[in-house]
């Protein structure tokens, strides 16, 4: 801030002394700093030569007081109401405070920084005594200081909406905060200042400081609605006053409503019209509520607001009616604030036409007669006039009348009296009214005349008279007539009497009567009937009005009714009947004749009789002596009629009592199925019907009121459930009824399913010997052909029972076996069938015991393992035989001592199929290469392999290979993989043609494969092919036959050839005729290929070393248990693992072989194959529930018997042993030498390289 100084003096002012509390810390600083005297020349007069006047300053600006003085020497000071300040020119204490100007010139001025109340006092410059002259004081200097008010609190709240209402008085008071000097307050008002306010000063929160109050009476205006009401507050410390406003919200009633009536007449309507009225009313806060109102009644209607223009707008939307005239319609509009409610009316003039018009009076009259009518209109406004029409002309009224009507409106009346004519009948007579009001529209009300006059003639058209009509024939009578107003009502009468149709629907329809149909000036009704007895020589008549006209029918009929009466209602045996058969009334007469069941009978006639109907009667008359044959027959009366030839029956059922008789299809014996049903039945006939019916069974009465497992049923039948084999017998049944008794014997047969008592299982044999499967059984019926035997298994080949002889006696069946053979064992079904269900079914197994055989598919089988005395190797035998199977070990010869802790033995049992595992622990090539045999012993023979333990060393050359197929431009081949010498083997193909020097080669991809394709090749071109198998430590030579073959491709116009044959190896006859240059090619090549051995050679030895040494490294690091670890406990059949330290392999020599890095079989792994768990023995482990070990072992039920040889569920692990059928030789022999990873060819140790000891 810049100082600010005030150049208008006022009066001095006593300075009032202060005592401060800063007053001894100045005095401090006086003696501190000492009193400087300046020499100051006599010749200077002291004095002040400026002083500031009094000053006014705005609190928080910087001032500045001036003191020039001349007075050198002395000490100059300021002070503050009476309070020394001191002379230092920072003036201790007073931070803000600051002495300004040049010493040296006399300039003291006081500077005050950012000046606030405490500031505002008296001010003077003194000057200290000194050798020049006296002390000196200054006039006084009063400093103001204007403090400005901060806020205006203003009531209603600052801020703040206030509702008011436009003419009231309101008071609003504001009241300023701390300010000095007190603030000037005025209240504006939509821009004008308010006057007549109040204005009140207190004292403020401090000394000096004052609060001004100012109170104004308001009366809120209309137009102040939504305007500030300002409080502003002004001082002399303030550059622009401040303000605190609220916002008015000023209500005020709406103005006058005013409705906008559509067209030029206003109020002019007509009945019918859409009516759509508005209504604004602008202004008022809140904008007006519209509400119209008819004749003084609300009308529901809605309205809308603008808020912004303050616009309220209603819309009454209504039909006109007649009933409308005079009605008044109001738009009311008012707010909250209203006093009094606005309105403005219209009152609506309706014009309406008549809404109907009347024509009194009957249009109906005899002709030439007069018909008086009156046409009368409903109200309307203006009248209208009448006038009258008939078919095209107009006629003339007798009268017009007008009279006042409804809603302000008149009603027309006009009478006519008219004499009509038979040519009148059917015009339309019309009333028409019409007005200028209406000129486009008419109104109009028609009848139409109906003149009466009679029908002119009137016949019957049907059948014509004397016609004979047959009973049940459809006869058609129509009545016509011609002519006459009203239609002619035409009645039909038989025999004077009304015809009508029957009522009730369940009567047959013998009448139907048509209704009356017009055609023209023709009138005709239709009677149909249905002819019976009652219409014969009736006389049926048609009536229209006077007019009449009839007609006669003749029926011809059979009799009505035939009635046959007996001298006797109850018969016996012996007993004579006399019947008479009476025929009411037929026309013509009729023939009467009598037979029972067929039979012809002989009769007396009796003279005719008058009838009904106008018809004739008959009687005959029949004698007859009954018999029990005769109860329940029919006795038959016949009357026929030639002339319809018709005949009509009745007869009489003979009722003759007799007692019970069993009839011929009475059932003497039933058969039934145990536990399922049986029915005795009854056929017996007796009249009055059996009393009782009593059924005996050996010698006791079976409860006629039923039992747990019988009932007598309603007919004397008895009813038996769960039958058992001992219901089976005679049964006796016991009739009678009033007439006498009869007894009569049934058999019951009882049926049960076959129980197989007697099956000797298991049941062995021999190789080569008979035996009889016996199956014994107990079942009702006994079968010839029940009997039936299967071979379980899956092999369907196996199951054939052809080369079996099947038996059956009686209740035993035999399945018979010669020459039996191990194909045969296993288990066998005996299913016998009587018929009823279910069939029994019982499990034998057949145990074919043979000598030894164990699995040696070549001479020799070999197992290469490393004779470092750190490895370790398993020697596999395995043998089929029952019973079961012991096995012993030589080693060249000598029978092998397993007490040595270097040889582990492991056995296994899976049915047939008997296993030996020998594993020898630290293999030495000095001691354990060697011939050892497996020896495989029971009861019947032994028999036993020999099993090679060789080092590791070159694979042997591919068995087999072949061509499977050629085509122009490729060959596919196929072999069988030799020993891979212990390590992982590859093939090569190595093929030449014939007419160019030079081989080509090509790798076997993947290398385990024995099967490849060979592309790239030339057609019609001779080819020579060499197979060669490699490993790390060298291939297998080209020395071997086997491993070549000789081929020529086929044209291309030549189909492929597919083949399952070796080609032919030999030359073709004739030496072949080589070309020289070739030869010379072929030679140079070789000499290229020598060089490059050698030099590969001494490569490959370097590599063996490296390789040998990394292998040492391995085998030192491997632990003591990897090292006697016996790889087939950790490698299963599903794939490889690694064996740590070990270097193992097996392979069999022929007739293939294959490495099992990728290997993964078909088959299930072996028991051998599992871990052995910890705490169980291994000497002489035996398969648990092996079938063979005790003959006469207790086995289990029959549905528990799983297949002999081929599987045996193995738990925990679920492993089964491979089928009997060796698809792959490689057997469990495989495996190990893959587990050495890739290795470089050259890189085997020293004692991996040795040769058959």
């Amino acid at each position: 801030m810049g100082t600010k100084e005030v150049s208008i003096r006022g009066p001095g002012v006593t300075p009032i002394p202060r005592t401060s509390s800063l007053t001894p810390w100045l005095l401090m600083g006086m003696l501190t700093t000492g009193l400087t005297l300046s020499s100051i020349p006599t010749s200077v007069p002291r004095g002040f030569w400026t002083v500031s006047d009094n000053l006014t300053a705005v609190e928080g600006t910087t001032v500045k007081l001036r003191c020039g003085v001349s007075a050198p020497g002395s000490i100059v000071q300021w002070a503050k109401d009476g309070l020394l300040l001191g002379p230092n020119p920072r003036i201790p204490g007073f931070p803000r405070y600051s002495l300004e100007g040049d010493p040296a010139k006399g300039e003291f001025h006081l500077r005050i920084e950012a000046c606030d109340l405490s500031d505002d006092a008296e001010y003077e410059c003194q000057v200290g005594r000194s050798e020049t002259g006296p002390e000196l004081l200054s006039p006084k200097v009063i400093l103001s200081i204007l403090v400005p008010p901060k806020v205006l609190q203003l009531t209603p709240e600052e801020g703040s909406t206030v509702t008011w209402v436009a003419g009231q008085e309101y008071v609003v008071t504001c009241v300023s905060g701390d300010a000095k000097p007190a603030p000037d307050i005025t209240f504006i008002q939509g821009g004008d200042t308010i006057l007549g306010v109040s204005y009140n000063v207190n004292d403020g929160s401090e000394e000096k400081l004052f609060i001004a109050e100012a109170e104004a009476r308001v009366t809120p205006r209309s137009s102040d609605n939504g305007q500030l009401l300002v409080c502003a507050g002004s001082s002399p410390a303030l550059d622009t006053p401040i303000k605190a406003s609220f916002t008015m919200n000023v209500l005020f009633p709406p103005g006058p409503p005013v409705i906008d009536w559509p067209g030029l007449d206003e109020g002019h309507v007509r009945a019918g019209q859409n009516l759509e009225l508005p209504c604004v009313a602008r202004g008022g806060n809140p904008p007006a509520t519209l509400q119209w109102l008819k004749n003084g009644k609300p009308v529901a209607i809605a309205w809308g607001t603008e808020h912004v223009q303050s616009v309220a707008r209603s819309v009454l939307v209504m039909t006109v009616r007649p009933e409308d005239q005079g009605a008044q319609l109001s738009c009311l509009s008012y707010n909250s604030v209203s006093v009094e409610t606005q309105e403005q009316s219209v009152t609506l003039q309706v014009t309406f036409p008549p809404s109907a018009i009347t024509i009194l009076g009957s249009a109906t009259q005899s002709e030439n007669k007069n018909v008086t009518l009156c046409c009368l209109t409903k109200s309307s406004r203006p009248r209208v006039l009448l006038r009258w029409w008939l078919g095209g002309r107009q006629l003339q009224p007798t009268d017009e009348t007008v009279m006042d009507g409804l809603h302000g409106g008149h009603i027309s009346m006009s009478n006519l009296t008219l004499l009509v004519r038979r040519e009148d009948n059917g015009l339309s007579l019309t009333c028409e009214a019409f007005s200028d009001a209406f000129s486009k529209e008419t109104f109009k009300k028609s009848l139409t005349l109906n003149v009466k006059y009679p029908a002119q003639k009137l016949w019957i058209e049907g059948p014509q008279e004397g016609q004979f009509i047959r009973t049940g024939t459809r006869v058609r009578l129509v009545c016509l007539a011609i002519g006459g107003n009203p239609d002619p009502s035409l009645t039909w009468l038989k025999d004077s009497r009304t015809v009508s149709e029957p009522r009730q629907p369940q009567e047959p329809r013998r009448v139907q009567l048509g209704s009356l149909e017009k055609s023209g000036s023709t009138f005709s009704r239709e009677l149909v009937l249905v002819i019976g007895p009652s219409d014969n020589r009736a006389k049926f008549s048609c009536k229209a009005g006077q007019l009449s006209a009839s007609t006669q029918l003749l029926v011809q009929f059979p009799p009505t009714n035939l009635t046959i009466l007996a001298n006797s209602s109850a018969l016996r045996p012996g007993d004579a009947l006399n019947l008479t058969c009476v025929s009411i009334s037929s026309n013509p007469p009729v023939n009467l004749s009598w037979d029972k069941e067929g039979e012809r009978l002989e009769d007396v006639a009796a003279p005719p009789q008058s009838a009904p109907f106008k018809g004739s009667a008959a009687s005959r008359s029949v004698f007859l002596r009954v018999s029990s044959r005769d109860h329940g027959h029919r006795v038959t009366c016949r009357a026929h009629s030639a002339a319809l030839r018709e005949t009509v029956s009745s007869f009489y059922r003979l009722n003759v009592l007799y007692p019970p008789e069993f009839l011929g299809e009475q059932v003497l014996a039933v058969t039934a199925v145990e536990q399922g049903q049986a029915l005795l039945p009854v056929s017996v006939s007796a009249n009055p019907a059996p009393e009782a019916f009593n059924w005996t069974f050996r010698g006791y009465r079976l409860s006629p009121a039923g039992g747990p497992r019988h009932r007598i049923l309603s007919g004397g039948a008895l009813q038996l459930w769960n039958v058992t084999r001992a219901d089976d017998g005679i049964y006796q049944l016991h009739c009678q009824n009033s007439e006498g008794t009869a007894e009569a014997l049934l058999k019951l047969d009882v049926h049960y399913a076959p129980i197989i008592r007697a099956l000797r299982d298991p049941t062995e044999v021999n190789v080569g010997g008979s035996v009889d499967l016996v199956c014994t059984v107990d079942a009702n019926p006994i079968l010839p052909e029940m009997f039936s035997w299967e071979r379980l298994g899956e092999d369907e080949d196996d199951l054939n029972l052809d080369d079996m002889e099947k038996i059956s006696k009686g209740s035993t069946g035999r399945l018979r076996i010669h020459q039996a053979k191990l194909s045969q064992a296993g288990a066998y079904q005996c299913i016998v069938d009587n018929g009823v269900e279910p069939a029994a079914r019982g499990l034998v197994r057949l145990v074919v015991r043979f000598a030894p055989q164990v699995d040696h598919p070549t001479p020799l089988t070999k197992v290469a393992a490393a004779g470092d005395s750190t490895s370790s190797a398993t020697l596999h035998c395995r043998a089929r035989g029952v019973p079961n199977i012991d096995f012993t070990w030589t080693k060249n010869g000598v029978p092998l001592d397993l007490q040595d802790p270097r040889y582990t033995e492991h056995r296994y049992h899976q049915g047939v199929v008997h296993s030996s595992l020998l594993t020898i622990a630290n293999v030495s090539a000095a001691q354990d290469y060697a011939l050892f045999t497996c020896t495989a012993t029971n009861a019947l023979g032994s028999d036993h392999t020999d099993i090679q333990l060789v080092s590791i060393g070159r694979p042997d050359p591919p068995l087999g290979l072949k061509v499977v197929s050629v085509t122009p431009n490729s060959v596919g081949l196929e072999w069988k993989p030799g020993f891979d010498g212990g390590l992982p083997q590859r093939f090569q193909i190595r093929y030449e043609t014939l007419e160019a020097p030079g081989f080509l080669y090509a790798d076997v991809l993947p290398p385990q494969a024995t099967t490849f394709t060979l592309t790239g090749l030339k057609p019609s071109t001779r080819y020579r092919i060499w197979l060669l198998a490699s490993n790390a430590l060298g291939d297998s030579g080209l020395a071997h036959k086997g491993i070549q073959v000789s081929i020529t491709t086929p044209g291309l116009d030549q189909a492929p050839e597919d083949t399952d044959h070796p080609r032919p190896t030999e030359q073709p006859p004739g030496a072949p005729r080589l070309p020289l240059l070739p030869v010379l090619f072929a030679v140079g090549g070789l000499l290229l290929l020598s060089n490059a051995c050698c030099f590969g050679g001494l490569l490959w030895r370097r590599r063996r070393r490296r390789l040998a040494e990394e292998i040492s490294e391995k085998t030192e690091a491997g632990s003591e248990e990897d090292r006697v670890r016996n790889e087939y406990e950790e490698s299963q059949w599903t794939g490889d693992r690694d064996t740590g330290s070990s270097v193992v392999s097996t392979a069999e020599v022929e007739p293939h072989y294959q490495s099992m890095r990728d290997f993964s079989p078909r088959l299930p792994p072996t028991l051998e194959e599992v871990p052995y768990p910890q705490g169980v023995e291994d000497e002489d482990m035996a398969f648990p529930g092996h079938l063979y070990d005790e003959v006469e072992r207790a086995y289990g039920p029959p549905a528990g018997w799983g297949p002999l040889y081929d599987e045996v569920q193995m738990d925990p692990y679920d492993l089964r042993w491979p089928e009997v059928k060796y698809e792959d030789p490689r057997g469990i022999y495989d495996q190990v030498a893959a587990d050495l990873g890739a290795v470089e060819p050259n890189s085997l140790p020293f004692e991996l390289r040795g040769h058959l000891v």
